[in-house]
Formats: C-alpha cells, structure tokens, sequence
C-alpha cells in the first residue's frame, strides 16, 4: 500500500528557487562581475528559463551593444552554478579552455617535444646566438597555446601575435640581406638525429592512433572525398541539420547530431565543411577508398590514416630537400626539427587538414628549379589552403622574372593542376552556376566571418574597452598584396635562402593579418622558418651536384629556367 500511495503521489515541479534569485546568484559569481565591469554604463536584460527535466536554470544577460553577454546554468536544489560563460566564450566553445590535441597539451609530454627540438638543433656552445633565438620564437607560440588553454582569449591574441611579429621581421631581414644566422659551432652526431627521428615518427604514430581526436577540419576532409568518389561536388552537399528527419539520439544538451540526408543516408551534419578548395578532399580519398566511412563522426580511421600519411610526406619531403642541399646530414636535420617540434604533432593529434598543404608546399620548394614541378604544386597546396596563393607571384618568377619561358611553364603547370583540381565542378550541372557555389561557400564564408581569435575583430568588444582595428587589418591586406606583386621582380634574382625567407614572411603575415587564427596553422610557414634557420647557409648557392666531388657548387640556372649544359648532374 505504501508504495502505491507514494507511486501516485504527484511530482512537483515548481522550482525551489525563485527566478530574481537565481539572477542574482549568477550576478555575484566573480567571473560575471569582472566581465560586467567592462560595460559601465550598461544594464544588462536578464533571462531565466527553468528545465523541469533536469531542474536546472538557463540564466542569460544580454546588452544592446554586445548581444549576449553571460550564459550560466544555475542547479534549481543547491543553488550552485553548474556553468558560466562570459564575452567570447558565449558563442565559442574554444574560448571556454577546453583546448584542442588531447594529451599533446600535458605540460610533460609537450616540454619533450621543445626539448627535443632545442637539443637537436640549438647551438649549445653559443647560447645567445640568433640561430637560437628563431628557433625559441617558434617554440614561443606555446604561450599562446597556455592562454588560449586557460580560456584567456585576448591574451592569447596579443601572445600569437608577438611571436609572428618576430618571426615576420627575421624571415624579411634574412630575405632582403640573404644573409642567415651564424652556423652552429657544434652540431649533434647524425646517428643520434638518426636516432631521435625514429623514436619520434614511431610516437607521433602512436600519439595519432592511440590517444587522439578528429575535429570538425578532418571531418569535413572525408566527407569532401565521399562526395567526390561519388561524382557529387562537395559544395553545398555536406550533411545539415534541417532535413527534418533526425536518425540518432540527443547528446548531454538535447541536440541531435545525426540526420537523413538527401541521399537517404544517415549521417553526422558538419554544414560548414565545405570551405576548403577541392585538393583537400581529393588528398582524403586514398584513405576513404582503404577505410571506408560510416556516415558517422566516429573514430574516423580514414582521417587518422590521411594525417598520418601528410605528416611522414612532410618529414620525406623535408629529408629530401636537405639531401638535395647538404646531404644526409642536412636531410636528417630537416625530417627531425618537423618531427621534433610539438606544433606539427599539435596538427597530428587534432587530425586537422593543415600538415597537407604544409606537405604540398614542402615539395614544391624541392622542385623549385622545375617551373612546371613548383606550379602544379603550389596550386595543390593553394587548393587545399586559400593562404598559399599569396606565394604564388613569388613562385612564378623564381629565380628570375627575366624568363618569359619559364613563367608560361610555371602557369601552365598551375592552371592544368587547377582544372584538375577542380573536375568535378564541369559534370553534372552549370559550371557557372557550381562555380557560384564554390565561392558562396569558400571564400566568401571566410571574407564574412567573425572571430575573437585575432587582434581584428575586437570591435565587436568595443564597448568592453577593446579597440577596434578592423581599418588597420584592411589597411595591411592591401600592404601585403603589394608586397606579394612587388617580390614577383624584387630582387631580380632570388636564391633558394631568398625563396624560403620571403615565402615565410608572407604566409605568416597572411596568417598575421586573419580575423580567425589558430596555433595549428604554425605548420603551415614552419618548413620556410626551419629553412631558413637551419639550412640558411646551404640555401645561400644552388645545390649541391651529385656525385664524387660533393663539395662543388652547382652553377646558376640560367635566366630561362633551363638547366646550364654544365650542370647536367645537378638533381631535378
């Protein structure tokens, strides 16, 4: 009889706590006060909304000039604030110190990989030499990556942004001079490099397969190469949450992830994949093909194996520039400071797209004196990442702009590999009206976004007494666009220390100069600053020629961009 009686004893559900207190709890919480204290002159709106399922408050403070400024879930029994969210972490998960790369963030394992770094590469024997000091400025990012962690957005902004400062001003001092920093009075044995290479590439492996994430980048990579497979553009044809017909089950916030799409498949919405240039999605297919997908955003193999694959191009690519330029020991130098840095194994572990167009690029620095190899490449890695069309003026016209010959070569190569790129726009439809597509959903998202991951888009806090730069941003994109047209003949003739030099200041001021920036595009001019700083004397001349005498100096290329008939053994 009890337990009938208390089955049938109705449940109350009117909250405990009355809805001027619960605003008033989330008011006194030090993080909403110290927020508030940027908008003086506001009174903010309030909202409370009570939830009967789990008998918690949905609080929010809203202001005319800022929108939402505070989001906070208040518990209804104890009166304790489950959560709090104030100025950019309202809208951006990120900003809440969440993080990205999984365990690379533990203090112990990341400190390894800088001292992996500085201890292969680092002159020991002059502590306070240059040489020393870029390579601290590539690790210097770190700091950014603390504050970011910490969910101090701003302060991560203004640290990311003093490290490519001075990487910038080293990269263009090293350019205009084609002078390097000293080479080190004493260099680590080759075996133990040797060593070192192999004990990282098999923990970089292991890191990815084993203790690793994909974020929505990767995601969005093996879907691009679904729909390619399947003669689809990607282009407005990634899965969305609008279909009507939900397939899977609510999450801890009662959103539904999995839908039906057109196709009558179920599968993960990622509606904003498609912001990438085709490239991206064609280098995902050998792994679609050998992994399959299930329509979910599961593990993922497909996009482990892909990031795996870019990873080792890189370090080969890499290795073979420096074999090209000094031999094994260079090669070995080169494949270790990408392994040994803890950014590149940052992108590993958050299997974003950014280690392929670093990739890309990496090779077509070692098919530099082939206008052809350099073109197709380069628009490889620009139709993977936008930012690597600002190179292309530079490319074209190395290492002279003298050559008529070899610039037709060098375009011709870029527009047969765009079209390539781009085939799956020419079947099934418009072109015109793909094309459309393709930039409503590439660039023009880009142009029109906003972030508060950058000094930029401030603005948006101004009334929390952050300045508005967005006149500064316009002003220095046109700067760089000039500077990008103006290293197309200046100077007239470039050596290999020249191309990698300004090829790093411009990505990183393009970097500099986005609204949205993130420490996993560090990768993305990190081969040109390890060029620059480690291989800087070797890049001063031509390469090395093959064979016995390996200490002659190949002669320049002439201004055609042929081969001299004197240098038929230079490598390719």
């Amino acid at each position: 009889m009890a337990s009938t009686a208390a089955a049938d004893t109705p449940v109350d559900t009117d909250p405990e706590l009355a809805r001027a207190e619960v605003i008033r709890i989330v008011l006194a919480h030090p993080k909403v006060s110290r927020w508030l204290e940027r908008y003086p002159d506001t009174e903010p709106v309030t909202s409370a909304t009570f939830s009967e399922e789990d008998r918690q408050w949905d609080v929010g403070l809203f202001s005319a000039q800022a929108g939402q400024m505070v989001a906070a879930r208040v518990d209804d029994r104890s009166g304790a604030i489950v959560t709090v969210w104030v100025g950019p972490e309202v809208a951006w998960p990120l900003a809440r110190g969440n993080g990205l790369g999984g365990v690379i963030n533990r203090p112990l394992l990341w400190l390894s990989f800088c001292a992996f770094f500085l201890m292969g590469l680092a002159d020991l024997r002059r502590p306070f030499s240059l040489r020393n000091l870029d390579l601290l400025g590539l690790l210097s990012f770190s700091a950014y990556l603390v504050f970011l962690n910490e969910g101090r957005v701003f302060a991560a902004d203004l640290a990311g942004a003093a490290s490519l400062i001075y990487l910038m001003a080293r990269a263009c001092w090293i350019g205009v001079t084609n002078r390097p920093s000293r080479s080190p009075s004493f260099r680590a044995p080759v075996w133990l490099l040797i060593a070192g290479l192999v004990f990282l590439a098999g923990l970089r492996i292991g890191l990815n397969t084993e203790a690793s994430g994909v974020l929505d980048v990767g995601y969005a990579g093996v879907i691009g190469a679904d729909r390619l497979v399947h003669a689809e553009s990607p282009y407005g044809n990634f899965p969305h949450s609008d279909t009507g017909i939900p397939c899977g089950p609510e999450n801890s916030e009662g959103q539904i992830a999995e839908w039906v799409q057109e196709n009558g498949r179920c599968e993960t919405a990622n509606h904003l994949g498609d912001t990438y240039g085709p490239a991206n999605y064609h280098a995902y297919i050998p792994g679609l093909w050998i992994f399959g997908w299930t329509g979910k955003w599961d593990y993922l193999p497909a996009v482990h194996f892909t990031t795996i694959l870019f990873d080792l191009l890189a370090m080969l690519g890499l290795a073979a520039v420096g074999y090209r330029f000094g031999r094994t020991r260079l090669a070995v130098t080169l494949a270790f400071a990408w392994a040994a840095n803890p950014f590149t194994q940052y992108v590993s572990s958050s299997n974003t797209n950014d280690s392929i167009m670093a990739a890309f690029l990496i090779w077509g620095f070692w098919a530099a004196t082939s206008p052809p190899g350099r073109g197709a490449l380069l628009a490889l890695a620009s139709w993977t990442k936008f930012a690597a069309l600002i190179v292309v003026p530079l490319w074209a016209t190395y290492p002279t702009a003298r050559s008529r010959r070899a610039l037709w070569r060098f375009a011709a190569a870029f527009v047969i590999t765009t079209l390539l790129s781009f085939w799956v726009l020419f079947i099934g439809g418009d072109p015109l009206q793909e094309a459309q597509v393709f930039y409503e959903r590439t660039f023009q998202i880009q142009f029109d976004r906003s972030s508060p991951f950058s000094l930029w888009d401030w603005g948006q806090y101004r009334a929390a007494g952050l300045p508005d730069l967005k006149w500064l941003q316009r002003l220095l994109q046109v700067m760089l666009i000039s500077a990008a047209l103006t290293l197309a003949v200046v100077p007239r003739r470039k050596s290999p220390l020249q191309l990698a030099a300004f090829s790093a200041a411009l990505i990183m001021t393009f970097e500099f100069l986005l609204t949205h920036w993130s420490a996993l595009y560090v990768v993305w001019f990190l081969p040109f600053v390890i060029l620059t700083t480690v291989a800087g004397d070797a890049l001063r001349e031509p390469p090395v020629a093959a064979g016995p005498d390996q200490n002659r100096q190949a002669p320049p290329l002439p201004d055609d961009g042929s081969r001299h008939p004197s240098a038929a053994r230079t490598l390719p």
